[in-house]
């Protein structure tokens, strides 16, 4: 497992995702919602070894006064359609666009998390050619919730599935305050609606326990706060090569759920019933935070735990350690190159003020880790 590069180690700020391109450019993003001090940038491009530049523009990144409304009280978050507020994922699709996912919420120097508006929670698509914005779709409120957290994405741009022909996005809704859920979006139209609303394999496992290098792990900001269980619901996402079957996976779970695309593609009135009664429970693959899926079909997977990374074979349903590594330091969002390597980050979440009693025990340079992906996968390309 090799290291090739550190991030956020010019600016301070904590990456979460990890995106590659066909030439290989590199891309994080540093999301406001998750940490304070994500103030420079929410999307950077990762120049040399261990070097940013703000992308795909300064202005992009730099909402006017800053992201926060404190024009009522408690304070939310300004709804910017033209300005990145909290970014949670970077993801590149098949056609090599790089995908830009806003959770619309930042949150306070004090730890608070601010609750979006509309025109916040976005989706913003850039063209790696010119290098500009080509396309914003914007998620009303009864889709992205004032309290949602958009997560993550996966793409599936076959034609035939939506009548736009340019293909549907799948969203995972990981909020820890509100309704988890999948986000559908189509994006031709920019349509957007919700599917597994609520659902037991949508949500955190009641009275979840995890542990990190030996040490449990709990919600401990210090202080008169109380210690409570770490949880929150549907995170990590991946997609079948012929993107028939979307996989998901609450990062309070140690299962993995797989559901038919076209089932949450479907809008009709009994989609919902139909939706939930065709999710798949496929078993435990360990404590994870990100999913990645390869051209081989095969479904990876940190385990938080066990510093590694597993794949889950969808062809017998088996689960096996693939890499594993002691620097691993909470392996999070994957993905995979069209260059036959899986790119992950270790983003040290274990060792935010959140979890250790209001102390940074976190250390810089963030890394970024390849490995080549099994049996010579590459990234799907459809």
């Amino acid at each position: 497992m090799a290291i090739i590069g550190g991030l956020g180690s010019d600016s301070g700020h904590n990456e979460i995702c990890i995106a590659v391109s066909a030439s290989g450019r590199l891309f994080s993003n540093y999301p406001l919602g998750l940490d304070p001090n994500n103030t420079r940038y929410q999307v950077a491009e990762l120049v040399n070894g261990s070097s940013e530049t703000p992308y795909p523009s300064v202005e992009i990144n730099s909402p006017p006064d800053g992201p926060y409304d404190y024009t009522s009280y408690p304070a939310r978050s300004k709804g910017l359609p033209d300005y990145l507020i909290g970014v949670q994922s970077v993801v590149i699709d098949a056609q090599d666009r790089l995908w830009i996912l806003d959770t619309g919420r930042a949150v306070l120097p004090n730890g608070t998390l601010t609750a979006s508006q509309y025109g916040g929670p976005k989706l913003v698509a850039v063209d790696l050619q010119s290098n500009a914005v080509v396309k914003t779709i914007l998620f009303p409120p009864e889709v992205a919730y004032p309290e949602s957290y958009l997560n993550d994405i996966r793409f599936d741009l076959r034609a035939g599935i939506t009548e736009s022909g340019q293909g549907v996005g799948y969203i995972t809704d990981s909020s820890a305050e509100s309704r988890n859920g999948i986000i559908i979006v189509d994006l031709g139209t920019g349509n957007s609606w919700r599917h597994l609303e609520g659902t037991m394999e949508v949500r955190g496992e009641n009275r979840f326990f995890a542990t990190v290098w030996g040490q449990s792990l709990y919600i401990n900001t210090g202080g008169s706060s109380s210690v409570q269980r770490f949880g929150s619901g549907a995170d990590g996402i991946a997609i079948s090569p012929d993107g028939e079957t979307l996989y998901f996976c609450p990062v309070a779970s140690r299962y993995l759920y797989a559901v038919p695309t076209a089932r949450l593609r479907d809008q009709g009135p009994a989609s919902e019933l139909l939706a939930e009664a065709s999710v798949m429970n496929l078993g435990q693959k360990g404590h994870a935070d990100g999913l990645e899926s390869d051209s081989n079909g095969l479904v990876y997977a940190g385990s938080i735990g066990t510093n590694s990374i597993v794949i889950f074979n969808p062809a017998n349903a088996s689960v096996s350690t693939y890499a594993r590594d002691p620097r691993i330091g909470w392996p999070d969002t994957f993905s995979a190159g069209t260059d036959g390597y899986l790119y992950v980050t270790a983003n040290q979440l274990f060792r935010m003020p959140g979890m250790t009693g209001g102390v940074d025990l976190r250390q810089k340079p963030f890394v970024l880790y390849r490995v080549p992906l099994a049996e010579g996968g590459s990234k799907i390309r459809a």
